[in-house]
């Protein structure tokens, strides 16, 4: 049995910590603890963490979660002394999301949703820390009808489809996670995430928010990978992250939904952020996209009721601090107040 010997902060890991979610992750949890972020950057971006690698409460390990992970051994980690104070929250995040890239990364994607868990896992059992699985609204399958899903609710997923290696691999992910759950008592915790939006997330990667305002920025027209029906939920970061957060401090070992329960027509989306920008850019529609389909909605009661949590930052506001970020990253001047 390990044997903890906390000092001045607790040790965190952050795995895919470099990518959209887990940087954000990164700056709410320097606060009060040593943070160890790894990502081997195939959907991640170096940029993203840039402004963390002075503090010395922080620290980079470029590596692969599927390759066998010794921290003790790893020079860099010397000063959080983790062989006496071990490591006592481990979040999951790592696993490729590019749409764009997603024929690319099938095997990887695998490879993170099966050997990559168990790695962590086995530190989280190792060290008797506790683990958070990122997992994704994908798990309940493509949506069905107008009803929101519930945590209990059986998902329907074809697990030969031609994505399947993500969502078959986010559903062996929470398998694998429960299983190690019962057989060594691991505390672990399982968040399914539904639509999150918010700066940092990649250009030209597929993804639906950034690139609408991108193309607004310049003057392109917003391309829909639907009809003028297409719908989707959409949470901002700040939100994610504080049900992150209250969801590893919770005695909760279920699934979790977070998520917007609000479902958005993306044509309505695209037309305020065209007016937000004064853009002159048109709305036009595609052929539907493999990895962007309109996914089920989320019974978020759970969530309401046990962690005391729900969504507060309504899609304007969201949608500003998102246009500012990108503004800014193109040096250009942001517009409103940020959040």
């Amino acid at each position: 049995m390990f044997k903890r010997a906390i000092f001045d902060r607790p040790n965190v890991l952050v795995a895919g910590g470099a990518g959209f979610i887990g940087s954000h992750l990164c700056d709410r949890l320097i606060a009060e603890s040593k943070v160890i972020c790894l990502d081997n950057f195939s959907t991640g971006d170096e940029r993203n963490i840039d402004h963390l690698l002075a503090d010395p409460n922080f620290e980079f390990i470029k590596c692969d979660i599927t390759e066998p992970l010794d921290l003790e051994k790893m020079p860099e980690l010397q000063k959080f002394k983790i062989e006496f104070q071990g490591i006592q929250e481990v979040y999951n995040l790592a696993c490729p999301t590019s749409p764009k890239d997603f024929d690319k990364n099938r095997i990887p994607t695998i490879l993170a949703s099966s050997y990559g868990v168990k790695n962590l896992l086995d530190l989280a059992v190792r060290y008797q820390a506790k683990f958070m699985q990122f997992s994704s609204s994908v798990v309940y399958g493509p949506r069905q009808n107008s009803n929101r899903v519930k945590e209990s609710d059986l998902g329907k997923v074809d697990f030969l489809s031609e994505r399947s290696s993500y969502d078959e691999g986010k559903r062996f992910s929470e398998t694998l996670v429960d299983n190690y759950r019962r057989v060594y008592g691991a505390d672990t915790k399982i968040i399914r995430l539904f639509r999150v939006y918010g700066p940092r997330m990649k250009l030209n990667e597929g993804n639906l928010i950034p690139d609408f305002i991108n193309n607004a920025l310049d003057g392109a027209d917003l391309i829909i990978p639907g009809d003028k029906k297409f719908s989707t939920s959409l949470c901002y970061i700040n939100d994610c992250l504080d049900a992150s957060l209250k969801l590893m401090a919770a005695d909760i070992h279920e699934p979790v939904n977070i998520g917007s329960d609000i479902d958005m027509n993306l044509t309505k989306i695209c037309e305020i952020i065209i007016k937000t920008l004064g853009a002159k850019s048109k709305i036009k529609y595609a052929d539907r996209h493999l990895f962007i389909t309109e996914l089920c909605l989320p019974d978020i009661t759970k969530a309401r009721e046990e962690l005391g949590w729900m969504p507060i930052v309504i899609l304007e506001k969201g949608l500003e601090k998102t246009i500012n970020d990108l503004r800014a990253g193109k040096g250009l001047k942001t517009v409103g107040e940020a959040i």
